[in-house]
């Protein structure tokens, strides 16, 4: 127990200071593309410097699908609920994630989210075990045909009012898998999206990020690079 409490006074603070500070990411992390015309949608953040080039910047949800359209002229943020819709979640936001056939990429940055450096707990919003506990999905993976029908059922468990987030490139548009006669290419059309997160995977901030702004909790938002 002694050394456990040596190592943590050693540590120090863990938990980083995001909405406060700006975060730094390294060079060579790929954030927002700044190539105009390019899909974040449908992009896998693989393409080669020669076609895409990349920034650092991490802010990249959308309220809209067209928003992850890249517009040279606009840049468009994730625009917040309605005034009752937050008085319902903007406290207290509780999510049921389903899996819809993902490659666990994007789970495990979800998964991330819950330890001590983002502690997603302290903004108010927690993952439940059934949807009818749950105010809204957060989905991940192409939707395949085994599980159309288990997200349906799981969307239609969770009572009114609720929300829908499509996290990843295979939730918004099939990513890797688009064209599979085994999947649907994503969420889009089965069921009403309010947030799209994209990234494959999308970095933990990201989504936090995107979760925040939905909420309405980002006051002053960072200026982008």
């Amino acid at each position: 127990m002694w050394q456990i409490l040596k190592n943590r006074f050693k540590q120090g603070h863990r938990t980083c200071r995001y909405p406060e500070e700006k975060p730094v990411f390294p060079e060579r992390f790929r954030g927002r593309p700044i190539t105009p015309g390019v899909d974040m949608g449908t992009s896998l953040f693989n393409e080669g410097a020669e076609q895409v080039q990349y920034s650092t910047e991490y802010r990249m949800a959308a309220s809209k699908r067209e928003d992850l359209i890249l517009d040279p002229n606009e840049r468009k943020l994730v625009s917040a609920l309605d005034d009752k819709m937050k008085r319902l979640f903007g406290r207290s936001l509780k999510l049921r994630e389903v899996c819809a056939g993902s490659c666990n990429g994007c789970d495990s940055e979800i998964q991330a989210l819950g330890n001590v450096v983002f502690d997603l707990a302290r903004f108010g919003i927690e993952f439940v075990a059934s949807p009818r506990h749950a105010d809204g999905l957060l989905i991940t993976g192409p939707v395949t045909r085994n599980m159309e029908e288990a997200l349906l059922k799981t969307y239609e468990a969770v009572p009114e009012p609720k929300i829908v987030i499509a996290v990843g490139a295979c939730a918004i548009s099939g990513g890797p898998f688009t064209g599979s006669p085994q999947t649907r290419n994503g969420v889009e059309g089965l069921i009403p999206i309010d947030l799209y997160i994209p990234g494959c995977p999308p970095h933990p901030l990201t989504i936090l990020d995107g979760l925040l702004g939905l909420l309405g909790r980002l006051e002053k938002p960072h200026e982008t690079h």
